[in-house]
């Protein structure tokens, strides 16, 4: 199989936003490529490496302390590359604008700068408590690591420097961001939501009352069809989803839309699910969703139209990535938590999964 290539045909109907059916769980159910050697615990994040050349890389933070790199070939085989190690459960992980250096955070207190050259790891960044969100922003006036952190600052970095450039204080702990110049997105804890601009972010910004009633748990930027951010995807733990434009000409563009629900067995009871991760297609500006219901769904929010979904697994799907080119949807399962230390079993390996996506992507209302 040519995971590069074309993908496997999938249904060609389309459901509404809010409706699922059920399936039985395995650990691989959509029979996708298996990352060899995954982590040892659960996956924070996944990032692909920028789109430079015949080689492409993939990354992940996880909750064993780790960093790990692996080449993804054209064959779909994968590679283990390297790795590098916090003191501490890492939470994000991303790459710089050329490939060359990526950057995680950890529940160490710090960022770390791993040099794939040279597969050295340096300290870059401190914070009073875990570094929750790690961005590389490139501007055509600076280059800076942009850290968030549960002591509720956001930090900016030049990576030769031990001192942060820029220091803003946040209304409370960062759960979650997102940065693709000019701006970025910081969701906080009581549902704090701030927009800003990252030409002055110390006096540019906006914050936004939350489309969600509950935590948020992860945010995703994405671009309009002249490829400039002009909005972001927001997810909540209760199985919500709001699609927000920052400056929307019409109220009615920004929505919320329900997933990762499923009835329950009696009284029709819905159980839900929290949205743990979401992914914009580099192109199509699609999205993908992933919860701890062990699904995955593909939405056009444009059209509102779910585009597809899962089977459901055996763990909740934690972290989930796009490649630049469009084509490959990296995720990874393993335990959230969400349900509490006794449904844990330490029985049950993490794994991540490559998707050959580039049709199931597609916005159905586009013969491309």
């Amino acid at each position: 199989m040519n995971i590069f290539g074309g993908s496997t045909a999938f249904g060609q109907s389309t459901t509404p936003f809010g409706q699922q059916p059920t399936a039985a769980a395995t650990h691989n159910p959509m029979k996708d490529i298996e990352v060899t050697s995954p982590p040892d615990d659960t996956v924070s994040a996944l990032a692909f490496s920028p789109a430079f050349g015949q080689c492409m890389y993939l990354v992940s933070s996880s909750w064993d302390n780790n960093v790990r790199c692996w080449e993804i070939q054209q064959s779909g085989q994968t590679v283990p590359k390297a790795q590098q190690t916090h003191a501490g459960p890492v939470l994000d992980v991303c790459w710089n604008d050329d490939g060359t250096k990526v950057f995680s955070g950890s529940c160490d207190k710090t960022a770390k700068m791993w040099d794939l050259n040279s597969n050295q790891a340096t300290q870059v960044a401190q914070h009073d408590a875990p570094v929750k969100s790690v961005h590389w922003i490139k501007s055509p006036n600076y280059q800076l690591l942009m850290t968030g952190s549960w002591d509720k600052t956001m930090k900016f970095w030049d990576t030769r420097s031990a001192q942060p450039a820029l220091n803003i204080e946040l209304p409370e702990r960062c759960y979650c961001a997102d940065a693709i110049y000019p701006i970025a997105v910081i969701a906080t804890a009581s549902r704090g939501l701030t927009v800003y601009h990252l030409d002055n972010p110390t006096k540019d910004f906006k914050k936004i009352d939350s489309p969600l009633k509950y935590q948020h748990r992860c945010v995703s930027i994405f671009k309009d069809k002249n490829q400039e951010p002009t909005g972001f995807a927001l997810g909540s733990v209760e199985g919500r989803v709001a699609i927000q434009y920052v400056n929307a000409t019409n109220l009615k563009d920004n929505f919320t839309f329900k997933c990762h629900r499923s009835n329950g067995t009696s009284n029709s009871i819905q159980d839900i699910f929290a949205v743990n991760d979401i992914a914009f297609h580099p192109t199509h500006w699609t999205l993908s969703t992933v919860g701890s219901d062990g699904k995955f769904s593909f939405w056009d929010k444009d059209a509102r139209t779910k585009l597809k979904m899962s089977e459901q697994f055996d763990q909740p799907i934690t972290a989930c990535t796009i490649c630049p080119g469009g084509n490959i949807f990296a995720y990874a399962t393993g335990y959230d938590w969400s349900k509490g230390h006794e449904y844990y079993n330490p029985q049950k390996k993490n794994y991540i999964f490559l998707r050959s996506a580039a049709e199931e992507l597609k916005p159905r209302n586009k013969k491309v």
